[in-house]
């Protein structure tokens, strides 16, 4: 009993130590918070507070905007001159762009420059426009009357005659068999439009521009007049019924149609929800800005040195410093959220997007070696993760790709769709992955070698890396670091190879699929590949061929267990489009052996031993012998992807 009770009262002492670390290293934590907060809010001066209200007024501006009520911005915009019997009147006063004047009371100067109105409806039904602004008037009200002209017939009783013609488009997939994008015909959709051959109904007002015979829909199908969308439902060759996936963002490519009469169809893009998403990276700049700043001037000043001789590890520090940057993100998110209609989900989609944006400027802040370098260093990457969050985004309706960018889950949140759990990781687990393996980085060269050594960038990176095989090695091994730097590198391999695959989604595949195949095999390599490179150049491993072996091998079985996790790539269907299978391996189905199973999995094992073993014979004997194994590895890489694309397809 006494043995039993002093094993207990160890483990209660044990613990107490760790809550007692634990709660100190938060006071430490909130103590360098509070210092961060007070120091900066000393340095802002009466320009960064205008600039910062100009930045919110702005966002607020456009964000009310493109809202559904809007600010009112365009309400009155132009003057017509009409009797307010004229039929035109009526459009007129449905319009909030257009203010009426009776005729008697319109004033034309001999150039219309002093003129009253913008567009003039004479009492024998003809219009006309003047002034500076009439020609822009002009298209406005002609766009005005096929509006009403659409709200008239949409109230028609009679269906027929109100929409004597209709078109049912039906987008669908392309076929990944065929470079061109072109479909068997037995995949082909038979898309036609069926005619009416009832007479039309009585016409509103119109001046030839609005529409008449070819009719406005009001989005009514077209089923009952035999007008087919041609749909077709995937085989079981191409997709497996009892396979696992995550449903694509609203609904399959094949399910969704567009009805409605020429002139009305257009190709799905959601441009106000996209708009109201981007505001949300907007003001992300400005912190960030202000977060890289406070890491350089505490380098550039040697204001850190007395944070590193004080208690407090690199952790706290760096967490202590970034904790109101984060809150402060999280405050801007939150108030754009409830300014622009968007709910709790928006702002979980949007918080790994900030996440990384701190993380990707403390390592830049880190890195440069002066002001003018922090400037060029997070200009580069806020046009990098702007462009990663905002182009995919654009095809949300479109394709399945949308979903690598967190941006999408905004879209779907604004429009009022549902969004899975799988949706939600997929596009927002790469974030915070990143984000964790670039604080890691960022860490690892928070030292005074470091922070206040003038070493060019690439070095920096080097001594970056080398921190974590140190810190790898003294808990598990030198010769295991490999193994684990190459599964930390798997989030950014993944969003380099979603991001190209979404750049090259419009380009034909023949031209995008061999580019994809040599892109691909080369963030692959480089990611395999740096560490080792990293080691040898910075004397962590000994420059023998055994050990280039080994850290290979080590390498290229750690890029093996993580690139698995890309195979969610696979549940949102990215393996259908030929690019997402050039980048990601084609998909399978039930019916593969056992026999091919094995080859498929241990094949890939094998590849990338062998080119991580061939990069890391490079990389024991210098930078340009690197440099060469690294391009035979990626063309090695390359070809098998080639080949295994060939022989499943």
């Amino acid at each position: 009993m006494s043995g039993e009770r002093s094993a207990v009262d160890r483990e209660c002492r044990r613990t107490k130590r760790i809550v007692r670390r634990s709660l100190d290293s938060l006071r430490r934590i909130g103590r360098i918070a509070r210092w961060e907060v007070s120091r900066s809010a000393g340095t802002v001066d009466r320009k960064t507070v205008l600039v910062a209200v100009a930045m919110l007024l702005v966002v607020g501006a456009v964000g009310l905007s493109v809202a559904d009520d809007g600010l009112g911005l365009a309400d009155e915009l132009y003057v017509v001159g009409v009797d307010g019997d004229d039929p035109y009147a009526d459009v007129v006063a449905e319009s909030d762009r257009f203010r009426a004047v009776p005729l008697e009371d319109v004033e034309i100067s001999g150039d219309g420059t002093d003129s009253n109105v913008d567009v003039v409806v004479t009492r024998d039904g003809e219009l006309g426009y003047v002034g500076e602004n009439g020609e822009q008037a002009f298209d406005a009200f002609r766009d005005a009357i096929e509006s009403y002209n659409e709200n008239r017939m949409a109230e028609a009783d009679d269906e027929v005659a109100a929409y004597p013609v209709l078109v049912t488009v039906s987008y669908q997939e392309r076929d990944p068999l065929r470079p061109d994008g072109t479909t068997s015909p037995a995949e082909s959709d038979g898309t036609d439009s069926g005619a009416r051959d009832d007479s039309s109904t009585e016409s509103s007002p119109d001046d030839g521009a609005a529409a008449d015979s070819d009719g406005m829909t009001d989005g009514s199908t077209a089923d009952s007049d035999g007008v087919t969308d041609g749909s077709s439902e995937p085989t079981d060759e191409t997709r497996d019924g009892d396979e696992l996936r995550v449903p694509d963002v609203g609904g399959t490519i094949d399910e969704r149609t567009t009805t409605g009469t020429p002139s009305t169809l257009s190709p799905p893009f959601p441009f106000q929800s996209l708009l109201l998403a981007f505001l949300f990276i907007v003001p992300m700049n400005f912190v960030v800005q202000a977060y890289g700043s406070t890491i350089m001037d505490e380098r550039i000043k040697r204001r850190g040195e007395l944070l590193l001789v004080s208690p407090s590890s690199r952790y706290e520090i760096v967490g202590g410093k970034t904790l109101p940057y984060v809150l402060g993100l999280v405050a801007i998110v939150v108030a754009t959220a409830v300014a622009i209609g968007g709910g709790p989900l928006s702002v979980a989609a949007v918080i790994p997007i900030a996440l990384v944006f701190l993380g990707s400027t403390f390592v830049g802040a880190m890195l440069a070696r002066s002001f003018k370098e922090l400037t060029f260093v997070t200009v580069t990457i806020s046009v990098f993760l702007t462009t990663y969050a905002f182009v995919p985004a654009i095809f949300t309706e479109v394709t399945p790709i949308a979903l690598i960018s967190p941006l999408t889950i905004v879209v779907v949140d604004l429009q009022g769709d549902p969004v899975t759990a799988g949706e939600y990781l997929f596009s927002t687990a790469t974030f915070y992955l990143s984000a964790f393996v670039l604080f890691l980085l960022g860490i690892g060269i928070y030292r005074e070698e470091d922070m206040f050594a003038q070493k060019p960038i690439p070095a920096k990176i080097l001594d970056a890396i080398t921190s974590q095989i140190d810190s790898i090695s003294a808990r598990v091994g030198g010769h295991w670091s490999p193994f684990v730097l190459s599964i930390l590198g798997i989030p950014f391999v993944f969003a380099a190879q979603l991001l190209t695959v979404s750049l090259l989604f419009v380009v034909p595949d023949v031209v995008a699929l061999p580019i994809m195949l040599v892109v691909a095999a080369a963030i692959e390599e480089f990611a395999k590949s740096v560490h080792v490179y990293a080691g040898f150049a910075r004397g962590r491993f000994e420059a023998t061929g055994r050990t280039a072996a080994v850290l290979g091998a080590f390498s290229g079985a750690g890029f093996f267990v993580g690139e698995k996790l890309t195979h969610l790539g696979q549940l949102v269907g990215l393996p259908e489009l030929a690019v997402g299978t050039a980048a990601f391996g084609p998909e399978l189905t039930g019916g593969v052996s056992i026999a091919v199973l094995a080859a498929v999995v241990l094949a890939p094992l094998a590849l990338h031993v062998v080119t991580a073993t061939i990069s890391a014979a490079g990389a024991r004997r210098g930078s340009i012998p690197y440099a060469v194994a690294f391009v035979v590895a990626t063309l090695v890489h390359a070809l098998y992807n080639l080949g295994v694309i060939v022989l499943v397809t």
